[in-house]
């Protein structure tokens, strides 16, 4: 569904009077990647390792710097970024669409929910018509656990859960092919995350979807993910299906995420002073030479760079 080749994207460092010209923060660094057809695929690292820049990549928010990203979007030619029309990054907009981590922040506070679904058609192929239109946010806010009368509210009037939910049907109205899920469950409760969890996956298994699920949580990617990809400092550095990577995690960062979750009656853990693993400064820097992923097997993948 989605081939990422050789993706990098670089940020001028230009902040302040004697900053050096020339230096850039290196935010991805050269990720080959696949998404397959109807797969929830997670993409788990800590903060600044390039997840969300990927994202952004996807749905043509940033462009790349150097590399390709080819999406198909129908039975015809994919689209390939960079360099789309406006007319191909809206095709590529309605097909590919983004729920984003904060949805107070992500719905408008003075449209009604309705008017926010509606909404969600500025990127569609065609206006349906209002009747049409009305009809499927009333059928897509049911789907997602709302109630028809919830239409008439605005999104300040919700719990945080729900204007998750508002998100996910603003995202679905279109019919994409692709939903980005960004940190969805980050800022809700446990049980919360959940509900949440379990309503992508049965939208995932109802239309069809393929779903990019991002997060920090581990625990939380692995849950609902087919297969999953582990990011640093903007590389990817190992790729498996999700039980391979959790009975067998073969590089040095994986093992150091599995390490930091937090288990019941285990003593508080500190920082370790000698790990590589404990600074962004570092992002200034050019990636390491080696950074290919090698194969070790039934898809799993683990890349030289940092091992």
């Amino acid at each position: 569904m989605i081939r990422v080749r050789d993706a990098h994207k670089r940020y001028p460092l230009g902040a302040g009077f004697f900053t050096r010209r020339g230096q850039y923060i290196h935010a991805l660094n050269g990720v080959d990647l696949e998404i397959r057809r109807g797969e929830i695929y997670g993409l788990v690292g800590e903060s600044g390792s390039g997840k969300t820049t990927t994202a952004r990549l996807l749905v043509g928010m940033e462009e790349l710097s150097a590399g390709s990203i080819e999406v198909e979007v129908d039975a015809g030619a994919p689209l390939r970024l960079p360099g789309l029309d406006r007319a191909a990054l809206r095709r590529l907009r309605s097909t590919v669409r983004y729920v984003f981590q904060d949805p107070a922040r992500s719905l408008n506070p003075r449209l009604s929910v309705r008017e926010v679904l509606l909404s969600g058609y500025r990127y569609a192929p065609g206006w349906p018509g209002t009747r049409a239109a009305e009809r499927e946010a009333e059928a897509i806010v049911r789907e997602v656990g709302l109630r028809a009368r919830d239409l008439e509210r605005r999104p300040a009037d919700f719990s945080g859960g729900q204007r998750q939910r508002i998100s996910i049907a603003r995202a679905l109205i279109t019919k994409p092919r692709v939903l980005i899920c960004d940190e969805v469950v980050s800022a809700l409760d446990v049980s919360i995350q959940g509900q949440i969890l379990l309503l992508l996956l049965r939208l995932r298994r109802e239309h069809n979807l393929t779903i990019v699920f991002i997060g920090h949580d581990l625990s939380v990617v692995a849950y609902v993910s087919d297969r999953i990809g582990v990011m640093y400092r903007g590389l990817l550095l190992e790729e498996a299906p999700t039980e391979r990577l959790i009975a067998d995690p073969r590089h040095r960062y994986t093992r150091h995420l599995f390490a930091s979750l937090p288990r019941l009656g285990t003593p508080l853990r500190t920082a370790d002073p000698d790990s590589p693993f404990r600074t962004r400064a570092d992002l200034i820097q050019p990636p390491p030479p080696e950074r290919d992923l090698v194969s070790v097997g039934d898809g799993h993948r683990v890349s030289r760079a940092f091992a």
